[in-house]
């Protein structure tokens, strides 16, 4: 019952609004299935299955407002929520930025965030990836750490003014961390997917066990500015930081897109003219819900077109103040690039820093956008267009704007998996690996 159908899920919605007494009504229907398995020390360590389905109601009088969740869907249940919704309303202080409910939005197309071959994921599918891990780890003298999770559900909304919204999705995530037995090598690969066709989990924990190998006995290098090869996921660690693009943040002079003096940067170049990110729900390989939580349309947008900042998002309220038309935040981020491999950059690079990943990530100043954070997993100093040597872990302060105005090559979009804030930092990204100048590592840690 997790997975509703569009009709069964507006048939549920349908009964809700109807008990409804508010001047304004709001139902979200949402539920899925997730199975996982997870191993450690070259043995799987936990697996499980869950199941849920839940509908929350809000209700409106005026500037008041309350919400009720609940998982029973007998009619008694069902207006027993919708009543709580009520009572909570009436109790709430008026809230001066709530917005009246949308009315009917047209979507377009269903994105393909659903894959069958996903939802049809068993326990065997998983103790199979698990094995295709381990075995080889052991094989190296190498210790495996990883954690499969896979899941499909959908999400419906209606409100009491016609609105009624309804998307499924599918994930698979692989994560899988290698240790040297010996303690001095780390490496890390990782897969974020809506379709597990498109998952190897034997080739990921391959590039995993490789990075370990190479990483062994480390050698320290002094902090500085380096020229750097980011892997896609490194790229992605920095490129989620500057995707906030909130338009009233900028206003607020709160952000690195306000100006100095007021206003924002809105139209005006940022960074190199060669980095263009935009979202589009439709792309097949970081598919997004056409619409966001409250029901607003979501659409294919330029976010930053030729290094120009092209897109500010604009939730409603904010919208409503500035006389300007509302612009929903993305599902998705897509980072053009170009058709370097890791390998070409690495023979283009005198001296520099290859890194697989960063971790650890904490903002400094978000005037400028500077972040600190780690490297981790299999870090490399680059000779004279080869790899050298494995280097001791850096410690960084660096801006993803600073960076993408230092940018020298940018290599093959890949979907990325960041270290923090989930697969993609809760958004699907397809970002390429890049080399940049110039980057800032300010110390050493001795962490592997």
């Amino acid at each position: 019952m997790a997975l509703l159908s569009k009709e069964e899920a507006k048939k549920i919605l349908e009964k809700a609004i109807g008990f409804s007494k508010a001047n304004e009504c709001s139902a979200n229907l949402n539920g899925g299935e997730r199975g996982n398995i997870r191993y450690a020390r070259n043995s799987v360590s936990t697996a499980g299955e869950d199941s849920n389905l839940s509908l929350g109601v809000t209700s409106n009088f005026g500037k008041r407002s309350g919400s009720a969740t609940i998982n029973e869907f007998d009619d008694a249940s069902i207006e027993k929520v919708v009543r709580r919704s009520e009572e909570l309303a009436n109790l709430a202080p008026e809230n001066p930025e709530l917005m009246e409910v949308l009315g009917p939005q047209t979507y377009g197309a269903e994105s393909k965030t659903y894959s069958e071959a996903t939802a049809k994921i068993t326990p065997e599918y998983r103790a199979k990836a698990a094995n295709d891990s381990i075995v080889p780890a052991a094989a190296k003298d190498v210790t495996a750490a990883g954690y499969l999770q896979d899941g499909y559900g959908f999400n419906a909304i209606m409100n009491n003014k016609g609105l009624f919204a309804y998307n499924k999705q599918t994930s698979v995530d692989f994560t899988v961390t290698m240790r040297t037995n010996d303690g001095t090598g780390s490496g890390w690969a990782a897969r974020d997917l809506n379709d597990v066709s498109k998952l190897n989990a034997a080739e990921t924990s391959r590039m995993a066990i490789d990075k370990a190998l190479m990483s062994r006995n480390a050698k320290a290098i002094e902090p500085g500015k380096y020229t750097v090869i980011l892997e896609a996921s490194a790229s992605a660690d920095l490129i989620r930081l500057m995707l906030n693009m909130n338009a009233r943040t900028a206003d607020e002079g709160r952000s690195f897109l306000s100006k100095k003096g007021g206003g924002t940067k809105l139209g005006e170049k940022l960074v190199d003219e060669r980095v263009n990110i935009y979202s589009d729900p439709w792309y097949d390989d970081a598919p997004a819900s056409p619409w966001q939580g409250d029901g607003q349309a979501r659409k294919k947008m330029d976010i930053i077109k030729n290094g120009v900042v092209s897109t500010l998002f604009y939730d409603r309220y904010w919208a409503s103040q500035k006389n300007v038309a509302p612009v929903p935040g993305a599902g998705n981020a897509i980072m053009e690039g170009g058709t370097a491999s890791i390998e070409d950059m690495i023979k283009d690079t005198a001296k520099g820093v290859l890194v697989t990943r960063f971790w650890y990530i904490r903002p400094v100043d978000p005037q400028t956008l500077l972040f600190t954070g780690l490297t981790r997993d299999g870090t490399f100093y680059i000779e004279n267009g080869k790899i050298k040597h494995p280097i001791k872990n850096f410690r960084f302060n660096e801006s993803p704007i600073i960076m993408l105005n230092n940018l020298e090559t940018l290599g093959k979009p890949e979907r990325a998996v960041t270290s923090e804030g989930g697969p993609g930092g809760g958004t699907n990204l397809m970002i390429p690996s890049m080399k940049i100048r110039d980057f800032t590592f300010s110390s050493l840690s001795d962490a592997v």
